[in-house]
């Protein structure tokens, strides 16, 4: 998922080129029927307030639809989407729930994670079971709703005038998955004082050992920093020297330092070895960090509150009147 927040006169169009960016509108409005409304307000369920220390996105008036959508408008407020230690299942032997109904709760969720990443691990657990939903499943999202009832006003926001440079988390959850034993990647990428980029994904491939798990991870985050730092030359805002991606595990940064082979990596696919040369060319910088404040736990698993809480402030998750 990645949202991109830009001040459009101060970021891109400076000195000659707002001049340009001038007679571009006043030509497209003569060959179509346009209007200039100014700045940006509303822009496909995404509620944009921009001011002169940042810009804040939100989706309070579509998580009231998904509530008022679901009966859920006046369900008790929890403090996490999530139940600490949760582990979901097929469940064969349990009740079976209206898939269609589930269905339509799981794809509301999803596009909430567009302004969203606290609840971004949360959806993508229940997605798992869309196929053959029971009321286990059904609960874990009504838990994410209410959730959501005591959080509607939250959003992310840009501060103005912050650093541009481009910082990664990866972290995984080993054999997190109870029904194949497939480990969860999880990845933020952070611009300034937001997230912009944020994923949490079932592993497509059984990984042998907790290294194996995170440099599968680390892999796909450095995939991500590439396509990021292509980006963001396009926007006039290219990344000098190699983007700096935190990792909890030191045999993974180890790893894709050192190319000889060990008992931890020789069941590792050799197309994941990629992260070697990135490493080594400059393109990224895997640093360790202490786990407890590695902000990509939160895409990997459910966590305790206080984690929780700490983490969502870190990726810029907060209600307006708390950010500025």
């Amino acid at each position: 998922m990645l949202i991109v927040c830009l001040y459009v006169d101060d970021l891109i169009f400076t000195g000659n080129d707002s001049v340009m960016f001038e007679r571009f509108k006043k030509s497209m409005m003569v060959e179509f029927e346009m209007f200039d409304l100014g700045m940006m307000h509303y822009f496909l369920g995404i509620e944009v307030v921009q001011s002169d220390t940042g810009i804040f996105i939100s989706q309070k008036k579509y998580v009231q639809e998904i509530l008022n959508r679901f009966q859920m408008k006046d369900c008790n407020l929890v403090s996490t989407p999530t139940q600490f230690g949760l582990k979901l299942n097929k469940d064969h032997g349990g009740k079976k729930v209206d898939s269609i109904i589930y269905k339509q709760i799981v794809g509301s969720l999803m596009y909430l994670t567009a302004t969203r990443p606290d609840i971004m691990h949360s959806v993508s657990l229940i997605s798992r079971y869309m196929e053959n939903p029971t009321e286990l499943h059904f609960l874990a999202a009504k838990k994410i709703c209410c959730y959501l009832q005591g959080t509607k006003d939250f959003g992310l926001f840009y501060k103005k005038g912050k650093r541009s440079d481009l910082i990664g988390f990866t972290d995984s959850d080993y054999a997190g998955d109870q029904d194949n034993r497939r480990s969860t990647s999880g990845y933020v990428f952070m611009l300034g004082t937001g997230a912009v980029s944020w994923s949490s994904k079932k592993q497509l491939i059984v990984t042998l050992s907790t290294t194996e798990a995170e440099f599968v991870a680390a892999t796909a985050c450095a995939c991500q920093a590439i396509w990021l730092r292509k980006i963001l030359e396009e926007l006039h805002l290219k990344q000098v020297g190699a983007t700096t991606i935190f990792c909890d595990n030191s045999s993974t940064i180890k790893l894709s330092k050192n190319p000889v082979l060990h008992g931890r990596s020789k069941h590792i696919d050799v197309k994941y070895y990629f992260l070697r040369d990135l490493s080594n060319d400059g393109v990224i910088d895997l640093v360790y960090c202490r786990s407890e404040n590695q902000v990509a736990d939160i895409f990997t698993k459910p966590l305790k509150l206080a984690a929780f809480l700490k983490l969502r402030k870190l990726l810029g998750v907060s209600t307006l009147e708390d950010s500025i």
